[in-house]
């Protein structure tokens, strides 16, 4: 397998990896009510943020440029590890109205360790002519980003491609025209349920450089075990907001299930800060508390990873369990075996 452990200096301290990001909705409302979890989830010191959100949310940039920095407004401690991405999500649906430059300067703001590059993601609606253009133009912003980066924290070019010569060449092309900690690979969302195909871009990114490796959005309960075993290094996900949102439970090593198909327990079956005290028709009614579970059961996910692989047990005979109740993800992981084991 590819997994590795390795870590990084931070502008605000070292990160162990591989490491989720949880995704912070700072700057998409009017004030950041994601439940609080640096602090109480040991290892969960980190949070992903849209700088394009948070410069564009006027009266919270306001304070931002007056003084206020940006862990005091999300109310977490200052040593808490920033991931700020550009925001090109948003450009999904939306004509991208930023530039490099912009981007660079409120990352700068943000204090943030970690920078991702301005990127147009793709879509499958598109013609594949104006998904090149997207990639194209991901490639010119990640090399200006480049051009204008100094300072301490980590530049992550973003790099998007929908067949693994696409994600090979991009990376290879930053690597002898510019200069990155790593890169980030995205458009992956839209073709998640696609498994083999997830699987065959990841492990194209993975094989074309040594860098750090982030895959944006996909660190959800069955992807984490799937990206660890490929060797990435970090992940962020949204999970565990819109599934509190849709009163979904996550259960490590299983995925997510209704609460409403949930009736005859007194208690769930989980025994984190909020299951172990808290009855079941509590927590039905409590969407905070909800969404602090589902966050502990993607931490619990990634301790159980490393659990496996720092006893030395046989990680692959694990997964092979892990998926087995799923057919599409068990021929999605027998493909990922045969690839990695033809590399190592």
């Amino acid at each position: 397998m590819l997994y590795r452990r390795r870590t990084l200096d931070l502008p605000h301290g070292e990160l162990e990896t591989p490491m989720l990001f949880p995704v912070r909705n700072v700057g998409k409302r009017s004030s950041d009510n994601t439940p609080t979890y640096v602090g109480r989830i040991p290892e969960l010191a980190t949070g992903m943020v849209n700088a394009r959100s948070i410069r564009n949310r006027d009266p919270m940039w306001h304070r931002l440029t007056s003084g206020t920095t940006l862990r005091a407004e999300m109310e977490v401690p200052e040593q808490t590890i920033i991931f700020a991405d550009s925001g090109g999500f948003d450009f999904s649906n939306e004509a991208l109205d930023t530039t490099p430059r912009e981007t660079l300067e409120t990352q700068r703001q943000l204090d943030a360790d970690i920078y991702g590059t301005v990127d147009e993601p793709l879509s499958r609606d598109n013609r594949a002519a104006d998904n090149q253009e997207r990639i194209n133009r991901s490639l010119e912003n990640a090399l200006a980003a480049s051009d204008l980066h100094d300072g301490d924290s980590l530049l992550f070019a973003s790099v998007h491609g929908y067949d693994p010569e696409t994600i090979r060449n991009s990376i290879h092309y930053l690597e002898n025209q510019g200069n990155f900690d790593g890169y980030a690979l995205g458009s992956l969302v839209p073709i998640r349920t696609d498994y083999k195909k997830v699987t065959k871009l990841v492990l194209a990114a993975r094989e074309s450089t040594d860098k750090h490796l982030h895959v944006y959005g996909l660190g959800g309960l069955v992807y984490q075990p799937l990206l660890l075993y490929l060797g990435v290094d970090s992940f962020d996900s949204t999970a565990f907001i819109r599934s509190a949102g849709n009163r979904n439970y996550l259960t490590p090593g299983f995925g997510g299930e209704e609460l409403r198909n949930i009736d005859d327990l007194e208690y769930l079956p989980c025994s984190c800060p909020v299951c172990g005290t808290t009855p079941l028709d509590e927590v039905r009614e409590d969407r905070t508390a909800l969404t602090q579970h589902n966050l502990w059961a993607l931490a619990t996910e990634l301790r159980r990873f490393r659990y496996i692989d720092e006893s030395n047990r046989n990680v692959e005979h694990y997964l092979d369990l892990r998926f087995a109740g799923n057919e599409v993800t068990k021929r999605a992981f027998d493909t990922a075996k045969q690839q990695v084991r033809r590399l190592t």
